[in-house]
């Protein structure tokens, strides 16, 4: 293992220096420090490590943005220790970046279970950050809790088969799946008069594949025709032949789930070469969610159709930290001077979510326990209710994904693009600001 992997994002509860002891008064100052809720004294048995990975750098960089603020709240909740029965433990959150590149998520997970000895793992984001953690945890018997990526390309990516037994024990996840996007898009879509044919473009990965497989056919079922000039390779900078297909088919729903610099390359492509002007939806997933990655577009980012699994309008508060979305998108941009993104609900739900298993589990120092409590975890989050009593297949908790889209703002906005709810199919306490307006409508 690398330095870099050993210490790369490394922070935990502050221990005093030897600079800290000398403005104490020396010995005398030193006992004192360490009488401070103990937590200074505190054993690996009083002390529960949580494993945070996620991608702040690299090609997914959009999704880990707003980690630093999260994890200073979460920080903050958690200073004065956590209370589990009679017991009160030091908790560590160790938080590590893995570049957007699944063959270091993987070494991180390895490293943060070997060396840190974490007792709950926490990656979010993308099937390249959680599933090589997710599958690190599984083998190594660590309980693990992801969330912000399909399930299905969770649970079935990872080995999971339809119908037969989950083979999951240490590994869980919660969030939205095929099932959502199918419900938002088919509101979405039947709120605007078009000729039902969407153009697609998955791409040949774990989340394209899994939507082609699971989210399509339930779309053509409802009445949509599919265009599908087949799976691309990530990296991929020649769109000319999907986009003379969705053109020829005169496809006026366009809906994609790529990593974020191969939607710029194709969707540049497509104003260039005249497809933008048929689209009445663009509807684009794993892209399109922050409010950097659409600016970057400039004209060709606004009116694009999304969706959220957050919104700081959601009516839930944190567990955790007791704040609402409101307060928690607005802390954010006084923090950070940017626009809030709905990552922030995100990362926020996780640690709820992680933190209700612990306190659920009686001993989070036991594995076991906590794997069995995240299997009976029936919660509230920052992004809702999360529930592994009646999901879909053992180990996942089915999340809501939201209808929005990217609007130009109102003058005299701070910000450029205004993040609107256009539909609530999957949360109806999830309050709807504006109607979905046409792409081409400029």
């Amino acid at each position: 293992m690398t330095k870099d992997l050993a210490n790369s994002g490394r922070s935990m509860v502050r221990r005093p220096t030897r600079r800290d002891v000398l403005a104490l008064g020396g010995a005398s100052g030193l006992a004192l420090g360490l009488g401070v809720r103990g937590a200074f004294a505190a054993g690996a048995e009083n002390t529960l490590k949580i494993g945070f990975v996620s991608p702040r750098t690299g090609a997914l960089a959009g999704f880990g943005e707003t980690d630093g603020y999260v994890l200073e709240l979460a920080r903050k909740s958690l200073a004065g220790g956590l209370k589990i029965g009679d017991k009160t433990y030091d908790v560590q959150i160790l938080d590590r970046d893995t570049q957007s590149d699944p063959s270091r998520a993987s070494q991180l997970a390895k490293a943060l279970i070997n060396t840190d000895q974490v007792d709950l793992m926490l990656p979010i984001s993308t099937p390249e950050t959680i599933n090589p953690v997710a599958d690190a945890c599984e083998a190594a018997g660590v309980p693990c809790l992801s969330t912000v990526m399909p399930w299905e390309a969770w649970y079935f990516g990872r080995g999971g088969k339809p119908g037969a037994p989950s083979p999951f024990k240490w590994t869980y996840h919660f969030g939205f799946g095929g099932g959502e996007f199918f419900k938002a898009y088919v509101s979405m879509w039947s709120s605007m008069e078009t000729n039902k044919k969407v153009g697609v473009l998955y791409p040949n990965d774990a989340d394209g594949n899994a939507i082609r497989q699971n989210l399509a056919p339930g779309l053509a079922k409802a009445g949509f025709t599919i265009i599908d000039p087949g799976p691309y390779e990530d990296g991929t900078t020649d769109y000319s032949a999907q986009i003379s297909t969705f053109k020829k088919e005169k496809c006026e729903i366009f809906n994609t789930f790529p990593i974020p610099p191969d939607f710029a390359a194709f969707w540049r492509q497509a104003a260039q070469q005249g497809y933008t002007k048929i689209v009445k939806i663009a509807q684009i997933a794993k892209t399109g969610l922050f409010p950097a990655q659409v600016e970057s577009l400039g004209d060709l980012g606004y009116n694009l159709a999304t969706a959220c699994y957050w919104h700081k309008t959601f009516p839930y508060k944190s567990s955790l930290t007791g704040i609402s979305g409101v307060e928690l998108a607005d802390g954010y941009e006084k923090a950070s001077g940017k626009q809030w993104t709905q990552q922030l609900g995100a990362s926020m739900a996780l640690f709820d979510a992680g933190i209700a298993a612990l306190k659920a589990s009686a001993n989070p120092k036991d594995k076991a326990a906590v794997a069995k409590a995240l299997g009976s975890l029936n919660t509230v989050t920052m992004c809702g209710k999360v529930d592994f009593t009646s999901g879909p297949v053992a180990n996942v908790s089915p999340g809501p994904i939201i209808g929005c889209q990217w609007l130009k703002s109102k003058p005299g906005s701070k910000f450029k693009l205004d993040f609107a709810v256009v539909e609530n199919a999957t949360d109806p306490n999830v309050p709807v600001a504006a109607k979905l307006v046409a792409y081409n409508q400029k």
